[in-house]
């Protein structure tokens, strides 16, 4: 087993999307996501305007926003996009001048950045022909690092984001080699895995929050998406071997209220379908052409994801076949009982 310090590291290093616009790149295969950070539409709003009620002063000046792990794609700016919608509206409803942007992205070092990068000429430009000359301006960032480290400077932030990130663990449980003939928690786990991996996502959290404490302004905001559970139970959960951990509710006010910067404002949990282009939740007879369709969009979904970190332990040259066999298995499985993640949505204030 590598030390502590050394498993941290090399989870660092090789925790990142698949890269490009190919067939298997996260860029590709992210409408999941996208449906998620859609879902937070209307808790973006109540925060921004919670934000102007408070008459916090932002909105004359420069609002300084962070998308942390921002990932590359086609979801990376519309977060940025979507708050500066949010913002010219509400500065529009109070009668106020509207601010300057300043959006920084913030990613893994192996983030694919040359294509964000890319895609920030026709961003700019969209920006400038539907809101006028006079909008903004927009000044955008790229901010690599872990955000169990801290990014940026003291009570800079106005407003921080992630959405799919934070059940990402900064490196696995120590003590796991007992965990015989399993690939994560399960019934037949010895209680320490259990006792290993929340140790390990209450470390995380914790620290997450009192670094974020310290670089959001008094009365700033920020609002996280990640997946978690919907029973107290966590060996009810058949998952891959992989360093994350997914909370109850529970827990997760739990820690929150330990820690002790943040005000909850807004906690729920809901739910999206393994295949997002599956809107059917209901229909467990599709028809073998559909449950293939579903598997594929499923499995190239988790593959975007999941594929850095298998490579790295496996290497390439099994990936396209267990890719295939696990697409399969999800077409079966599909076919026979609609199976859907469960996220769970936080907006919080900084004290």
């Amino acid at each position: 087993m590598k030390s502590k310090e050394k498993m941290g590291l090399q989870v660092e290093n090789i925790l990142h999307m698949n890269t490009g616009n190919g067939e298997s790149s996260y860029a590709q295969n992210s409408f999941l996501q996208e449906m998620v950070i859609r879902k937070t539409l209307p808790v973006f709003e109540h925060t921004i305007k919670g934000m102007a009620d408070l008459d916090i002063d932002v909105f004359g000046q420069c609002f300084k926003i962070a998308d942390l792990a921002c990932s590359s794609g086609r979801n990376t700016l519309l977060f940025a996009r979507t708050i500066m919608d949010i913002v010219d509206e509400v500065c529009k409803e109070y009668d106020r001048k509207g601010p300057q942007f300043e959006v920084c992205l913030n990613e893994l070092y192996g983030n694919d950045f040359n294509t964000i990068f890319g895609m920030l000429p026709n961003f700019i430009a969209k920006l400038k022909k539907e809101k006028g000359e006079n909008f903004g301006p927009s000044f955008v960032s790229a901010v690599p690092g872990s955000f169990y480290g801290r990014l940026f400077p003291d009570q800079s932030l106005h407003l921080v984001h992630s959405s799919y990130s934070v059940h990402w663990l900064s490196q696995l449980p120590e003590g796991l080699e007992n965990n015989k003939a399993n690939i994560y928690m399960s019934k037949t786990s010895p209680p320490n895995v259990i006792q290993g991996y929340q140790k390990q996502f209450y470390s995380d959290f914790t620290n997450f929050l009192n670094l974020r404490s310290e670089e959001i302004v008094c009365g700033g905001r920020m609002v996280l998406t990640f997946l978690g559970r919907s029973i107290a139970d966590p060996t009810n959960i058949n998952l891959f071997n992989l360093p994350f951990y997914t909370p109850c509710e529970d827990e997760v006010r739990n820690f929150i209220q330990n820690e002790g910067s943040f005000a909850i404002e807004t906690l729920y949990g809901f739910q999206g379908n393994w295949d997002p282009y599956d809107t059917d939740y209901t229909n467990k007879n599709d028809l073998k052409e559909d449950s293939r369709e579903h598997g594929k969009n499923a499995s190239n979904a988790f593959r975007a994801v999941a594929e850095p970190l298998l490579t790295s332990h496996f290497g390439n040259s099994i990936i396209d076949v267990l890719f295939n066999k696990f697409e399969r298995h999800v077409a079966e499985h599909l076919a026979n009982k609609k199976t859907r993640y469960f996220n769970i949505l936080i907006s919080l204030t900084r004290k």
